[in-house]
């Protein structure tokens, strides 16, 4: 079940995002059901993630439908975003974070490891599903491990915008595009990792920052490529296998 959830949630966030679905269509759970041959059951609780992700909107009755957003306003909240993650991991390097914390999060880089290298030996798949999970996980460890509660409430008020939250991967299913993006995304962490231990935490501000920077453009781009685009290729950062 839960395999075929994620396929769903991944279509219609590709149909949202291509523009197959447009702002403001209901979405007909009978007609989607039929065309990506699954229950209602699955169907309904793909759609629920999609509300979760901002893409949907529970309308009063019954149903749901696509939420107006563009890339701009997802690039703005992903700007703030990174301002304000990157405060969090300065207070946690200049403070110093708990053994326990530091264990957590390189269990995060394990996890993130694993998923690019098993992304780089196939041609054809990559778990973005699991990433998306751990990226949220590593990125929760960080805000929390800050301990303040304000910059909490706020993170929680920007990550309500579509596709800003680190929860979130607009993926397009293209394989040659995501890969190198998780790559980059991969060296990141383990960069603001080893500024946290250092208790470097200018460095690590800034590293976070340009994390947050480079998640903005690539969503863009992955976006742009789902509505079939043309993109630069020298806008996507090269694969880093070292």
């Amino acid at each position: 079940m839960a395999s075929q959830i994620e396929r769903v949630t991944a279509e219609l966030r590709r149909r949202i995002l291509g523009g197959v679905l447009q702002p403001g269509e209901r979405v007909l759970e009978v007609q989607c059901s039929a065309e990506l041959g699954v229950s209602r059951t699955p169907l309904r609780l793909a759609l629920g993630e999609l509300e979760k992700e901002g893409l949907l909107e529970r309308l009063p009755r019954r149903g749901f439908r696509v939420r107006q957003v563009t890339l701009d306003e997802v690039a703005m909240a992903i700007d703030v975003r990174g301002t304000l993650e990157g405060m969090a991991v300065r207070l946690l390097a200049e403070q110093g974070a708990l053994p326990q914390t530091l264990a957590e999060l390189r269990d995060c880089i394990q996890q993130g490891r694993e998923i690019v290298k098993a992304g780089a030996g196939t041609r054809d798949a990559l778990d973005t599903a699991s990433w998306a999970t751990v990226n949220a996980r590593f990125h929760r460890l960080l805000i929390q491990a800050a301990g303040n509660p304000v910059l909490i409430s706020t993170l929680e008020h920007v990550a309500k915008t579509p596709l800003a939250g680190p929860g979130v991967l607009g993926t397009s299913g293209q394989l040659s595009i995501e890969l190198p993006f998780l790559q980059r995304a991969q060296f990141d962490h383990e960069d603001i990792v080893q500024a946290i231990e250092a208790r470097e935490g200018a460095r690590a501000e800034a590293l976070m920052r340009e994390h947050a920077r480079r998640s903005r453009d690539n969503k863009r781009i992955l976006v742009n490529a789902m509505k079939g685009t043309q993109w630069a290729a020298d806008a996507v950062p090269q694969p880093m296998l070292a």
